[in-house]
């Protein structure tokens, strides 16, 4: 009897063992200025397992000298999302140089109030929260945490922010905001106007590098963000180089294409090509994001984040059609 409550205790183990970790909950961010969606759209996000979809609605910059939104967010009829919004702000570091604390306030007013009237205007249902993207620096750190502080006095909601890498391996230098959660920006690993040889939308070893003391990082409820987009680096006669958005592999198939490599190809002919003007000599590399990679990416994470959800980016038909988000 004995030895058969060993067995069944020894298959019992091995079966959990064996069973397939729980996926980390999902969605997306959606980052077009006008808010649309398509089937396979629909579709992507009908799968998302989290509530609410992180939803751009305007930039701001300063402009001689003066705070402007900037790509304010449209909305045709097929954007009806079923999830909560949460309404996302990208903000220019410079908009914080050489600001005043009334300036501050203003700015603070101003985003709250623009956000309040493209809900009321679409008619949106969101989520008690406000995320604010902006890549801000040591110059700009006090400044930037006092806008988020007014921000939440303001609005009287949850106020969150994009921590991107260098924020997390310099922190003692750029600081660290004044918010209770975070979303760690797990991609622009590199330039990708520099020629390093090195996947710049996500690299998994210079992530490590750069997070290896994220399990030290002061605020503990982080979410992460992990890429699902490609696109083109363009290297003209002068090794200068440029983007274009969503390219993949699959669009090197032309026949005025001369392939270099898997993913790197010299144009043979001038012309038009998506909707850029190339000359004869010029080469396209695609850059894009494999499974292996996220699974890479998203191993790494769980040893330094308890838990935490997935944000992708971005909701496109280009890059969520036939994409695992299952990790």
């Amino acid at each position: 009897m004995k030895a058969t409550k060993l067995l069944l205790l020894f298959l019992f183990l091995v079966l959990v063992s064996c069973t397939k970790k729980e996926t980390h909950p999902y969605t997306f961010y959606y980052w077009k200025t006008k808010l649309s969606l398509d089937e396979a759209e629909k579709k992507a996000l009908d799968g998302a397992s989290v509530p609410y979809i992180y939803t751009r609605f305007f930039d701001i910059d300063k402009i001689d000298g003066k705070f402007q939104p900037v790509g304010t967010i449209t909305k045709d009829s097929t954007f009806i999302p079923g999830k909560q919004i949460v309404p996302v702000v990208f903000i220019m570091n410079r908009t914080f140089l050489y600001i005043s604390k009334n300036e501050i306030r203003f700015l603070a007013k101003s985003v709250y109030t623009l956000i309040q009237k493209k809900v009321l205007q679409y008619g949106m249902k969101t989520r008690k929260e406000i995320q604010i993207d902006c890549d801000w620096t040591e110059g700009t750190r006090a400044d930037y945490f006092s806008f988020l502080k007014e921000l939440r006095a303001i609005s009287g909601k949850e106020i969150t922010c994009t921590l991107h890498l260098h924020q997390v391996k310099d922190k003692k230098q750029t600081g660290v905001p004044p918010v209770e959660k975070v979303y760690l920006m797990c991609y622009s690993t590199s330039s990708p106007l520099e020629n390093t040889g090195k996947n710049s939308i996500l690299e998994v070893n210079t992530l490590k590098s750069y997070l290896a003391d994220l399990d030290e990082y002061p605020i503990k409820h982080i979410e992460v963000a992990l890429p699902v987009y490609s696109w083109g680096i363009v290297t003209n006669y002068l090794g200068k180089h440029r983007l274009i958005n969503g390219l993949s592999e699959k669009d090197l198939d032309h026949i005025n294409f001369k392939k270099i490599s898997e993913t790197e190809i010299e144009i043979q002919k001038d012309g038009f090509y998506f909707g850029n003007y190339l000359n004869k000599g010029f080469r396209i590399k695609i850059e894009e994001i494999s499974d292996k990679q996220l699974q890479d990416a998203v191993h790494f994470l769980e040893e330094k984040i308890p838990s935490f959800n997935i944000v992708y980016y971005q909701l496109d038909r280009k890059f969520v059609t036939g994409q695992n988000f299952n990790f």
